[in-house]
């Protein structure tokens, strides 16, 4: 029985909307958790603002002023009402900067690093793996799987620091670190390409052995084995008739990997000094900064939340079959 288009869109719009909800209810999760972890952790905001030399009226007054003094419910249902006008506060360390400012420049950061590093990934990663495949068994499908075996194994933190000394300290070709733009001497090429790969090399190992998998199950297809009875020449069936088929998990799979190098680059940029999310982060939780914290956390959680609905968006629109049995 054929379905009207109208009742098609109503249900798709049903499961966007059932697919928000989750992602919110996601959202909702995390930030509780964030909060209740910052609340049982040592440490105090009103402490951190006073200093441990601090009289005990001064901590008590401003512990009233900034409503510590209130169950954690109640604070935590202000926080989150407050997150959603994107009013996050201000910082309690230096000169108490709006958190909504700090994040708004340490985002487009992480953001263009993720992006590059994606990009790099997917394209590096498609390529190798049909190539892989096309190639089962020979030596060059052997050096892309011993390729993307050492991608995934080798640590960020492990990596980066070996390139460094290799290439920064030892052959003086690229920055030893990130530089404001007022201090940059070089393109910024030179200040990405490192933090770049180490970010790239995991997820583009991933699709590696993903875009492989999936090319040779296209390659053994009957309609495959059809083509080439007919004669079709083996780059056309390659490209033309395995490819589109091959490259739709890998789709889904880009799409979840740039997510995580959005909420994934801690390490990265606390060791290359990169003033992005992860950075302002972990330094925030060295110094006890409450509010930038539970803001990070937030805005993170958010972008891994879009990230994701995009996917679902994206993958009906590339393959419509999957359109259905999505809904």
């Amino acid at each position: 029985m054929a379905t009207s288009p109208r009742s098609a869109l109503a249900r798709t719009l049903r499961a966007l909307g059932l697919r928000l909800l989750y992602g919110v209810i996601s959202l909702l999760f995390i930030s509780l958790v964030t909060f209740l972890v910052d609340e049982i952790a040592p440490g105090d905001p009103a402490l951190t603002l006073v200093g441990e030399k601090g009289r005990q009226e001064q901590y008590l007054r401003l512990r009233e002023e900034m409503g510590l003094n209130r169950p954690w419910p109640v604070r935590y249902v202000e926080f989150v009402g407050q997150a959603a006008r994107f009013d996050f506060g201000e910082s309690l360390i230096g000169v108490k900067r709006p958190v909504a400012e700090i994040l708004g420049q340490a985002i487009p950061i992480t953001m263009r690093i993720a992006l590059y590093a994606v990009l790099v990934a997917a394209f590096v990663g498609i390529v190798l793996g049909t190539l892989a495949a096309v190639n089962e068994g020979k030596w060059f499908d052997n050096v892309a799987l011993g390729f993307s075996t050492l991608g995934v194994t080798i640590p960020n933190y492990v990596l980066l620091p070996i390139l460094v000394l290799i290439f920064a300290v030892q052959l003086d070709q690229l920055p030893t670190s990130w530089a404001p733009p007022n201090r940059q001497i070089a393109p910024e090429i030179f200040y990405l390409a490192l933090p770049v790969f180490v970010l790239s090399l995991r997820p583009m190992a991933t699709l590696t052995r993903l875009m492989r998998a999936s090319m040779i199950d296209a390659l053994k297809q009957e309609y495959v084995r059809l083509a080439v009875a007919k004669g079709v020449p083996p780059a056309r069936i390659v490209m033309r008739h395995c490819f589109r088929n091959a490259i739709l998990p890998v789709l889904t799979m880009i799409g979840t990997s740039f997510g995580f190098l959005l909420t994934g680059s801690f390490v990265v940029e606390q060791a290359y000094v990169i003033p992005g999310i992860g950075f302002i982060t972990l330094d925030a939780i060295v110094k006890n900064d409450t509010p930038v914290i539970l803001a990070a956390t937030f805005v993170t959680g958010a972008m891994f939340v879009l990230v994701n609905l995009a996917v679902d968006l994206v993958s009906p629109l590339v393959d419509p079959r999957i359109r259905e049995s999505q809904i």
